[in-house]
């Protein structure tokens, strides 16, 4: 089913693509191919945009006025901090895989997000913020833990976020 799914996808975003771009090229200059070659190279050429600083520029200045409308903030804000989530770095300690100790012999797996916004919030070192995701859903929960119930896992963050999200799940390699 995995091997079925992911073909199924691939062959979905390759048709898509093609029937999106074919358009607009002209049929003297269509192959089969080039759609997927185009969507490519507009991706290719819009990652380098992004980092030039006058485009930088334009990005950052549309991001600030999309703040600024009522419903659209809440709903722009959500997705920029969790894709934020999404970005821990396998090299940054203070964004680490760990196990939250809930109660003796119970642990969650969770993110360390955020190691000063629970000194803010609740005026305490030993607070730090851990993204919980919840099993079988986008979503989870932020908990404030003091240190000590946390321990860091020696897992990828890729793997502990396939752990989290399937419930724990593990398909055999065959």
């Amino acid at each position: 089913m995995p091997l079925t799914l992911t073909l199924y996808f691939i062959y979905w975003f390759m048709t898509g693509t093609e029937r999106l771009l074919t358009p607009y090229v002209p049929t003297q200059y269509y192959f089969p191919g080039l759609g997927i070659i185009m969507a490519c190279a507009i991706i290719l050429v819009v990652g380098l945009l992004v980092n030039v600083f006058f485009v930088s520029w334009i990005v950052s200045t549309a991001n600030r006025q999309v703040e600024k409308i009522p419903l659209v903030k809440s709903i722009f804000g959500a997705i920029r901090d969790t894709l934020t989530v999404f970005k821990i770095s396998e090299k940054d300690s203070s964004k680490a895989v760990v196990s939250v100790e809930i109660k003796p012999d119970m642990h969650l797996i969770g993110f360390v997000t955020a190691d000063l916004v629970g000194k803010e919030l609740f005026n305490d070192d030993k607070k730090i913020g851990v993204y919980v995701p919840l099993s079988f859903q986008i979503g989870g929960y932020t908990l404030y833990v003091n240190r000590d119930q946390v321990t860091k896992l020696d897992i990828g963050v890729e793997e502990a976020m396939r752990i989290a999200l399937t419930g724990g799940v593990k398909a055999k390699n065959t």
